[in-house]
């Protein structure tokens, strides 16, 4: 599986192949209708209280920790791999200006390391 990570408000692609927003808030200024997703996967985003804290200390590493426990004892997570099985190609998306320090890089390592597991 290849995915591949951008923001929200990037143009829309025929390559990004099934869409999934991976951000727990709706991104700002787009209406829901003009973003073109697939599926909107907020059950598996950073919790609230995590996102505050990186926010507040900005500690990536701390929060990548954090985050990948969150992600592993999330049953939740463990439908999202199911769901992404037959998809060849999904995009995560997300409204952080930043995609290197977001959860996006943690989410996407997290789904390879545990779709090898499940298949």
């Amino acid at each position: 599986m290849k995915i591949q990570l951008k923001r929200v408000y990037e143009t829309e692609s025929p390559e990004d192949g099934f869409r999934i927003l991976a951000d727990r808030l709706w991104p700002r200024g787009i209406k829901k209708e003009a973003l073109h997703l697939d599926f909107w996967a907020k059950e598996v985003a950073p919790s609230t209280a995590l996102r505050k804290r990186y926010h507040q200390d900005g500690k990536f590493e701390d929060f990548k920790a954090d985050y990948t426990q969150e992600l592993l004892a999330n049953p939740a997570f463990a439908s999202f791999l199911e769901m992404l099985k037959p998809h060849k190609v999904i995009t995560l998306l997300t409204a952080s200006k930043l995609i290197e320090k977001s959860a996006l890089p943690i989410l996407k390592e997290a789904i390879s390391r545990n779709s090898l597991k499940t298949s």
